[in-house]
């Protein structure tokens, strides 16, 4: 068993019926800048089978299209994806995603050996699938077993920022954002995480609380 550290946590957010949940976060934490463990955006929500829910975390941000032909996840970092349904903020179930020689492994959704600031990553009789880790320009590769689909690769950053307006704003010179503004983001890209679960893996509760950290050993 490997016991990691969290090195960035992107905080709880409350999802009530399955519905739509985002959080952002573009290379500002400072135990992470620099490095190839921070998780820029999370997202939670209703899948095109409104049997599932589907999880997403975003790492390594701002990447140029040349930067990401050679962008690479990192073995030593896990992503967990924790999961709250009885609403005292302590993860009850996670899901473990963690890439070797190519593949990214699934772990879960289980209950964890141990909640807060450590983990261990689960046994190898948990591995809920894996899948072929997409190379950039390649068509996107996902894995499915049990009901759940996976997808690890390079995708286009979705996140929408204007930040020169928002510098604007901050400096007293705009009192608005323009609409549409200006995609700060346009033309980077990021590294995707992605896991689609059945409803019914995840508890059975009307409403969950949902976040990811990423952590190193």
């Amino acid at each position: 068993m490997k016991n990691l550290k969290k090195v960035l946590g992107i905080g709880i957010i409350a999802m009530a019926g399955f519905l739509v949940v985002v959080a952002a976060d573009h290379i500002d934490a400072p135990a992470v800048q620099g490095g190839n463990n921070d998780i820029t955006d999370f997202y939670a929500f209703q899948g095109e089978n409104t049997d599932n829910m589907v999880f997403v975390a975003n790492m390594q941000g701002l990447l140029s299209p040349m930067a990401t032909s050679s962008a690479t996840f990192n073995e030593n970092v896990l992503v967990e994806f924790n999961i709250d349904n009885n609403g005292d903020n302590v993860e009850d179930l996670v899901i473990q995603a963690i890439p070797r020689n190519g593949k990214m492994y699934f772990f879960g959704p289980l209950a964890p050996s141990q909640t807060g600031l450590s983990s261990s990553i689960m046994s190898t009789s948990s591995i809920g699938g894996d899948v072929d880790i997409t190379s950039y320009g390649s068509s996107a590769m996902v894995g499915t077993n049990a009901g759940m689909s996976f997808f690890a690769g390079p995708r286009d950053d979705p996140f929408f920022f204007d930040f020169a307006q928002y510098s604007k704003i901050i400096g007293g010179t705009a009192t608005s954002f323009n609409n549409p503004g200006s995609d700060t983001f346009a033309g980077t890209n990021v590294l995707s995480i992605v896991v689609e679960v059945p409803k019914a893996m995840l508890g059975g509760s009307a409403s969950i609380n949902t976040w990811v950290e990423s952590k190193t050993k």
